[in-house]
């Protein structure tokens, strides 16, 4: 390469030759030979990206403050952070999501591309580091150890609105499909076995609010997260630091991101603890066990269309089969039950990494954040799909639901307060054996009227409460 198409950066380890192009200089580039692994740069978890320059934004506001570094260079390098929060050299954020150092390649990505783009801001050209330093002047104040969690902390904040936004309009789709089903009657199961009547609309509803408390709890947990260590540096000490560092960097943050962020009580302790992370990723492994149930569910109501279950239709998205003309599959219950899979894989990673911190620094927090928000963006995206390309399309076969019910053994249950346990119990039995209907039966026996049995088979008897009166003895 051609001393015009680069430039030498030099670190403890020597020289490298860097791209005259590029923001990211030599511990980036380091990065670069030693993380191979994924093959996801930073900047596709961009919630992540404009969160370190949020925190570099508010550390060089608080650090010219208090006199640590020049105004200007400290101007320069927010107007750098500012730019880079609009969406802008995104695409210099280049170091895997996973590696080693807790996080350090990851905010040396960012000290060197702020520090080029605020070099660039006065007038110099990248890599004259003498005008602004990724880590004398970008840097300062600050360790990887407080910068990347607190980092990540505001990225996970950000990324959860969409999950959040996604969710409440998967739970306002099967909301509304609970609404048009509400009269269709159906026969409820347990244990996949007839059990006693509802109607479609309860069991839509059922899933509606089960989204909806999971995005409860999904608040909660992310409530856990505004406790940031910014200001710990290294192990939580704060060595290094202005007195007012911690405070002033914490407002400025708060003033940039508007989120409700607060500074950890014992900044020791915050640095080196991964509770909230776990606490999150468990509630993010509830969502998905949750959502596969639900999916679970609607692949075995649409089942058939003519050997299974076909209480319901699924909207058809794609031909089912290269073998097996006129078929077609539950392919996005499907792919968002995979998703689950995955959500639930990443759940034992972030406690596994968890749990394998030692002393005062998590070493793996690294795999914690890309777990986490891997989780996220899929959990975010499978819940769009369920509800544009599945739920708002499911139809109901009412005909056959209800012919199902009037012919079901299970209507026998509903006789119970009135002709006694073991009169419905032989019924039941005997509508079995025969194919009978139990309304026919229980006449032939002269156990009701024709208008008792009438009123207690009602839908609106049959799957709600109902004071029981005329019981006989």
């Amino acid at each position: 390469m051609s001393s015009s198409q680069s430039r030498i950066e030099k670190d403890l380890l020597g020289e490298k030759s860097i791209p005259a192009n590029a923001y990211w200089g030599v511990h980036t580039s380091r990065a670069l030979d030693n993380y191979q692994i994924t093959g996801f740069p930073l900047y596709n978890a961009p919630e992540l990206v404009n969160a370190l320059v949020s925190v570099k934004w508010s550390a060089a506001k608080a650090n010219a403050d208090l006199n640590v570094i020049p105004r200007d260079i400290a101007e320069a390098i927010g107007k750098a952070c500012l730019e880079i929060r609009q969406g802008r050299l995104h695409d210099q954020f280049v170091v895997d999501v996973i590696q080693g150092g807790a996080g350090t390649s990851t905010n040396m990505n960012a000290n060197e591309v702020v520090a080029n783009r605020a070099i660039e801001l006065l007038g110099g050209k990248k890599g004259n580091y003498k005008l602004v330093h990724p880590i004398e002047h970008v840097n300062a104040s600050q360790s990887t150890n407080d910068v990347y969690p607190t980092a990540v902390k505001i990225g996970l904040i950000n990324a959860i609105v969409g999950l959040s936004r996604e969710m409440s309009l998967l739970k306002e789709a099967f909301a509304e499909k609970a609404n048009q089903f509400q009269h269709v009657l159906k026969i409820g199961r347990t244990q996949l076995q007839d059990a006693v009547p509802m109607t479609l609309g309860q069991e839509f509803s059922a899933f509606s609010v089960m989204i909806a408390e999971d995005t409860l709890r999904l608040q909660e947990a992310i409530s856990l997260i505004h406790e940031i260590n910014l200001g710990a540096t290294a192990i939580g000490t704060g060595i290094n630091t202005d007195p007012e560092y911690a405070s002033r960097a914490r407002g400025y943050l708060v003033e940039l991101t508007e989120l409700e962020l607060v500074t950890a009580a014992n900044l020791v302790e915050a640095t080196q603890d991964t509770g909230a992370f776990v606490q999150l990723s468990g509630v993010l492994k509830r969502i998905a066990v949750k959502l596969s149930k639900v999916c679970n569910d609607l692949r075995l109501l649409s089942s058939g269309p003519q050997a299974g279950l076909n209480e319901i239709n699924l909207p058809a998205k794609a031909a089912g089969s290269s073998i097996m003309p006129g078929k077609v599959n539950p392919i996005i219950p499907e792919v968002v039950n995979q998703v689950a899979f995955e959500v639930i894989g990443n759940d034992v990673t972030v406690t596994m990494a968890a749990e394998a911190g030692q002393l005062q620094l998590n070493a793996f927090e690294p795999i914690i954040a890309w777990s986490l928000f891997k989780s996220i963006y899929h959990l975010t995206a499978a819940c769009n799909t369920l509800t544009i390309n599945c739920v708002q399309g499911i139809t109901a076969n009412e005909a056959l639901l209800r012919e199902r019910v009037n012919s079901s053994a299970s209507l026998a249950t509903a006789l119970n307060p009135y002709i006694g346990y073991d009169q419905a119990s032989e019924i039941a039995k005997l509508a079995l054996k025969t194919g009978r209907r139990v309304d026919e039966l229980v006449l032939e026996k002269n156990l009701l009227t024709k208008e008792e049995l009438s009123e207690i088979v009602k839908p609106e008897v049959l799957t709600q409460p109902r004071r029981i009166i005329n019981k006989k003895p």
